[in-house]
């Protein structure tokens, strides 16, 4: 799945995309948080993407996660 998300400065200002399109990982990703199913993505949103690309926004937000190197703060 990650040929099917790209990152490329002249996109977007280099913010992910499915590849072969300037659709934003995010704006996918927001509409899924909103409640939207991949069927109605596709169909009312972005009738270019198949399902793949989606699940691939997902995958690559979970890659984003697990990278993060998260650093908590001492308690005082």
């Amino acid at each position: 799945m990650p040929d099917r998300i790209a990152v490329n400065p002249q996109v977007h200002f280099g913010k992910p995309c499915v590849a072969g399109t300037r659709i934003p990982v995010q704006s996918v990703l927001e509409l899924m948080r909103e409640g939207f199913s991949f069927a109605e993505i596709i169909h009312d949103y972005y009738p270019d993407l198949q399902e793949d690309d989606l699940r691939a926004c997902i995958q690559y937000a979970i890659d984003v996660v697990a990278a993060e190197d998260i650093r908590l703060a001492a308690a005082p």
